[in-house]
């Protein structure tokens, strides 16, 4: 098998460096018509909004019979793109339902829009920068690598969105994704490539790309990247998450930025989960400070509040110390995990932004998902005649994996990669290019880079002459 015919669903991805750092133009060529009468197939409740499911079909495979290290070493001195991980280390959705949980906290949104004051709206952007990622946590499990031209389209009334997302890249895998408000207060946009590093103990994904936020009624536009995410101890030990790095918001209109620093997890593992930052204005001035965890709530505070509490907190910290051991220093061969801090210090006047909602009790045996990512590959009756054919919902190994067939998954899953494989060389064979069908590159107005955007159309329910992948 030759380097462009592997399917990437491994470890890691470096076979490339190519990267667009923009991402999706939002485009209003789709009408924004809300019919109520419509409801994608499914019952409504009583109160007439419509009940998602709450649990998968099966529960979760143990990962325990398998050893990443017995696939590793077998493989010494290979590129690690070539190491193809067992669909027992996937979880049951693809890499476009992942990014559409970045609509979890929708609420966020609709919030800033409804703010008058620009600094409010930016502390709204940040708390949903932050709950955008917080699903992340204790989700080890690998989403599946989406096939090029897979959709995937997400439409909540309840919440007042809808969203596309289109598989428009696979050398480099590219995944785009457009949401749009109902009522037309807001779009939101991006494509990602999510570009895997395998570190020995651990693998660290970088999210590169740009997401893309516009505050219509006030014309406002603000982009930011998203943190790195690692999962540790890959070979021994317990699994365990953490997200670091600078993640910068930047209000093109007004010239108001925040920069949230995701802090990693350091020596003593008080750090862990931790997010701190601050809103300055185009002319570089302080104006709050942002401060929680991203496992848990967000809050915003005055800058001399926030400095007079640190400069206590640090007295307190050289005593405790003092007496701490460093995390990990009695074993070398695993990255233990820090005991997590579950509350945050709140610094008094402080307001709340964002708080985290509980799992469902059921969560960890469920690939530790969250009620929202619980319904993502949910296929109501009705809905199969209304979305495209090409809809991850369709996809037959991530369908076998949720229904605890996971022989079945994983012959799929090998199944679909090869007909991937095989339609690429036959592209190659009759010199014909791939066509995105929902998405075209173009360029980003706010950042002046290069960007998938959304060509329209996708709701229009027109799907002749697409691909048929699966």
């Amino acid at each position: 098998m030759s380097n462009d015919d592997e399917f990437y669903d491994a470890v890691t991805g470096l076979d490339s460096d190519e990267s667009y750092e923009g991402v999706s133009e939002s485009s209003y060529k789709d009408a924004l018509v809300y019919d109520s009468s419509r409801n994608n197939g499914s019952k409504p409740q009583e109160n007439g909004v419509k009940k998602h499911r709450t649990s998968l079909p099966a529960p979760m495979f143990s990962r325990n019979t398998i050893s990443v290290w017995s696939i590793l070493k077998k493989c010494i001195g290979m590129e690690l793109s070539k190491i193809t991980m067992p669909v027992v280390f996937n979880e049951p959705l693809s890499f476009l339902q992942r990014i559409t949980e970045y609509m979890e906290h929708t609420y966020l949104i609709n919030r800033a829009c409804s703010l008058s004051d620009s600094i409010d709206r930016m502390q709204a952007v940040a708390a949903f920068a932050v709950s955008a990622v917080a699903s992340q946590w204790e989700r080890t499990g690998k989403p599946f690598n989406p096939l090029l031209g897979e959709t995937y389209e997400l439409t909540r009334e309840e919440q007042g969105f809808r969203l596309i997302a289109e598989q428009v890249s696979h050398h480099p895998p590219m995944s785009a994704f457009h949401a749009e408000s109902l009522t037309g207060d807001f779009v939101f946009h991006g494509s990602i490539y999510p570009k895997l590093k395998f570190w020995g103990k651990s693998v660290e994904a970088e999210p590169k790309g740009t997401i893309t936020l516009e505050l219509l009624k006030h014309n406002e536009s603000y982009t930011w990247s998203n943190p790195y995410c690692c999962v540790h101890n890959i070979i021994l030990g317990k699994l365990w998450i953490e997200q670091y790095g600078s993640v910068e918001i930047v209000n093109h209109s007004t010239g108001d930025k925040c920069v949230l620093n995701f802090k990693p997890c350091g020596m003593f593992g008080k750090e862990l989960h931790k997010v701190e930052g601050y809103i300055q204005d185009k002319s570089k001035k302080k104006l709050c400070v942002i401060y929680g965890k991203w496992t848990e709530c967000m809050w915003s505070t005055d800058p001399q509040s926030y400095e007079a509490h640190k400069k206590a907190e640090k007295k307190g910290d050289n005593k405790k110390h003092k007496h701490e051991e460093p995390v990990g220093s009695e074993n070398d061969d695993a990255d233990d995990m820090p005991e997590v801090q579950e509350t945050v210090s709140v610094i008094p006047g402080s307001t709340l932004l964002w708080r985290i909602d509980p799992r469902p009790p059921h969560s960890a045996q469920m690939y530790n998902f969250t009620n929202f990512a619980m319904s993502l590959n949910e296929l109501d009756p009705g809905l199969d005649a209304i979305l495209a054919p090409t809809d991850c919902r369709f996809r037959p190994d991530i369908r076998a994996m949720e229904n605890g067939k996971m022989e079945e998954a994983s012959q799929e899953k090998e199944r679909l990669e090869e007909k991937q494989r095989a339609a690429r060389k036959q592209r190659a064979k009759n010199e014909e290019e791939w066509s995105t069908r929902w998405f075209q590159m173009g360029t980003n107005p706010s950042t002046g880079s290069q960007d998938w955007n959304y060509s329209g159309g996708y709701f229009s329910r027109n799907y002749q002459d697409l691909p048929d992948i699966y």
